[in-house]
Order: C-alpha cells, then structure tokens, then sequence
C-alpha cells in the first residue's frame, strides 16, 4: 500500500512544485480569485458596480490624490449586511465634492472647487448639516485627514477642537492609483469588480462545458456502436462552426447580459471535452479492472462513475485549464463586441472597447492596464495547464 508521501497526488504535486513558471501562475490565478471573492469589500468605490461617477476628475492620471468632501445625502439609503455589500456592493451615503483647500467661518465652510484647468470657484456648507452624520462618516473613512494637514486659508488658531471634529469626520484624501475614467470613476475599483466577472464567466462555462463533455463522451466512449456514432456526428457537426460566430448566435438568440454570457460560452466548450474524454474511456473499457466490474454484475452507471472517471481526471483537468483561458477571451471579445456583459457593469472587454480610442491620447492607460489584465489572466491559465498536463503526466 502506498504511504501518503509516495501516491500519485503527492508525487504529482512535487513535480508541480519543481516548475517556477507552473507555481507563478498558480499564484496569479490564487490572487485574482481572492481579490474577486472580496469583491466590494476592497475596492476604494464600494457602490454597485463601481460606478460613482464624479466629473470634475475624470480622465486623471494613475496616482492622483485629491481632498473629498464627503456631504451626507438627506435620504440616507438603507443599510445592508456585510455579505449583501460584498457580493452586489452598497448604495453611497455621502456625495463627494473634490476641492483644492477650504475657508472655515463660525458657521460655515467653503471649499475651492478642484478644477485641474484653473480656479473651480467657491461653494459654503452649513457646518451644522455635518453634525448628524459625523460620526457614521468617520466611521466609513477610516483615512480621514487631520484638517490642518489640508491646504487653507483659516488661521490655527481660529479652528476650535468641536469644529476639527466635525471636519474631520467628513473630509478625506482620497488616491485613484489606477487613475480615472472619462466619467470621474475609480478605475482601481473597476478592474477588481472586471476580475470577478472574467473568473465567474470561465468558471461557470467550464462547469457547463464539463457536465455535457463529460455525460456525452462517457456514453460515445463506453457504449460505442450507434450511440457512438451518433454522439459523433453532432460533436463534428458543432466542432465545424466557428467558436465566435456560434457564441454570437446564441448571444442573440438568448439576448445580451450577464447570465447569457455564461450560457453561451459554457454551450461552445464542450465539444473538446467530450472529444477528450470519449477517448479516454475507449481506451479503458477494455481494461481488466472493467471486466471485472462486469462480472460481477455491477450497472454501467457505477462503472461508468465509480472506476472509469476517477481514471480519466487528468486529462479533464488540464483540458479544464486551458478552456478557462478560453472562456475568458471569449468574454472579453463579446464584450467588447457590444454583445456581452452590458454597462454599468464593469468588464476588462468592455473598458477596452470604451476606451481604446484613448490610445492615442494622453490617456492611454484607460486601455492599456484593462488589455494588460486579460493578458496576464489569460496566460496564467495556459501556463497553469502546461504545468498540470507535465505534472500529471498527461498525454491530450
């Protein structure tokens, strides 16, 4: 028997161990998978969608800093639990005005309006609307600035200890490190909220791609004959449609969003791997360990389960990898096609698609760090798969 150290999983795993490039794209697709669970949790612009949009910023550079007045909104929006906020996001209670420095008085403050062409003017606060949400705005930034560390044009000694608190709980330095799009939004924000839909369309194709290749190659594989042949000629039926004109056919005939995707990806994959897997198990049906199987009277559905698909993992699993990659492609070039994920929502295709013409602006990045993205997610599954398929000793 052998011991834990020494089985096949283990050995597979020293061998994945020993090759960098295999490990570095674990490690991308680990990250980009943790930074996609934590969703809104992590992203600076916590609303749905990322979509905040405020004018007076757009098209700033990665890196920007810039003050914030956050303003409590009258109608506050109802709170949410935390799972709530992670998974779809929460509505602002605040309205944030970007400013150069301010002018405190005895019962007002004036911001100067940031304007990066030149003087944004002045706009006055009642101090007093600030005391109600003072200490729930805090709360929500826990970054705030000390005012007197702001640029202004009131003495220290004017600003009394009530009236620092009250500031303070609605001022902030906020930092766009991935700058911001032509409509004021956090592109930081935007590309963590893009992963979890580049993931959860590859994994949801693949999932849909696995349950047909996988129910279709076994009964090709194991019954052969007509069922076989059957199998065979829809497989090279669907197998001879180009991969991108039959997802747009779908796409339209199921409409455009973000569930359609996920169909219409998951119903183009499969025919690899019920190609794949119909081989596999033509090659082990004959095996000694089958036969046995047979008689003793087992059903073809616990054969076909319990001692055939356990045998053929492997393969699926590299073939899994690369469809991945593919799915995430495919994605991307919907949407940027206008046929995929439909805005607000946030998508590495789309962004591209928005903002290419950017290119040739002082705006490249807008276009450039989205099309960098699907580039490394991309090319961490292909090598993630290289790596299994030497790992496990696979031969497609």
């Amino acid at each position: 028997m052998q011991s834990k150290s020494n089985s096949l999983s283990a050995i597979a795993w020293r061998k994945f161990r020993r090759n960098p490039i295999g490990v570095v794209a674990l490690s991308v697709v680990v990250f980009s998978v943790v930074i996609s669970l934590l969703g809104y949790l992590i992203t600076p612009d916590s609303s749905p969608f990322s979509n905040t949009q405020t004018l007076e910023i757009s098209t700033q550079k990665p890196g920007f800093t810039v003050n914030m007045l956050n303003l409590p909104l009258t109608n506050q929006p109802s709170a949410v639990p935390w799972w709530h906020s992670m998974l779809f996001g929460a509505k602002s209670q605040y309205k944030q005005i970007p400013f150069q420095h301010y002018n405190l008085t005895e019962d007002s403050l004036c911001v100067r309006l940031f304007n990066p062409d030149g003087d944004g003017g002045w706009q006055c606060f009642g101090i007093n609307q600030f005391d109600s949400q003072s200490n729930q705005t805090a709360n929500k930034h826990p970054d705030s600035t000390d005012v007197l560390d702001i640029e202004h044009n009131t003495p220290d000694a004017q600003v009394s200890s009530s009236d620092k608190l009250r500031i303070n709980s609605v001022i902030t330095k906020r930092t766009y490190w991935l700058g911001t799009d032509q409509f004021g939004r956090d592109l930081l924000s935007r590309m963590i909220i893009g992963t979890r839909v580049s993931l959860s369309v590859g994994a949801i194709s693949v999932s849909i791609s696995l349950v047909l290749g996988l129910l279709l190659g076994a009964m090709a594989g194991f019954f052969g004959k007509k069922t076989d042949q059957a199998i065979m000629w829809f497989i090279n039926v669907v197998w001879s449609i180009p991969t991108l004109l039959l997802v747009i056919a779908l796409t339209f005939a199921l409409g455009r969003g973000f569930w359609q995707v996920f169909v219409a990806v998951g119903l183009t994959m499969w025919v690899e791997v019920a190609r794949v897997v119909r081989g596999q198990f033509m090659s082990i049906r004959e095996k000694e360990f089958v036969e046995a199987g047979r008689a003793l009277g087992f059903s073809n559905s616990r054969i076909i389960t319990k001692h055939i698909l356990p045998n053929i993992l492997s393969p699926v699993i590299v073939i899994s990898a690369a469809n991945f990659a593919s799915a995430i492609l495919i994605e991307a070039g919907l949407s940027f096609l206008g046929i995929g994920v439909q805005p607000p929502m946030p998508s590495w295709g789309s962004m591209v698609k928005e903002y290419y013409s950017f290119i040739i602006l002082d705006s490249a990045y807008l276009a450039i760090i989205p099309g960098i993205a699907i580039v490394i997610l991309v090319l961490a599954f292909l090598a993630l798969g290289n790596a299994l398929q030497d790992a496990l000793d696979v031969k497609l």
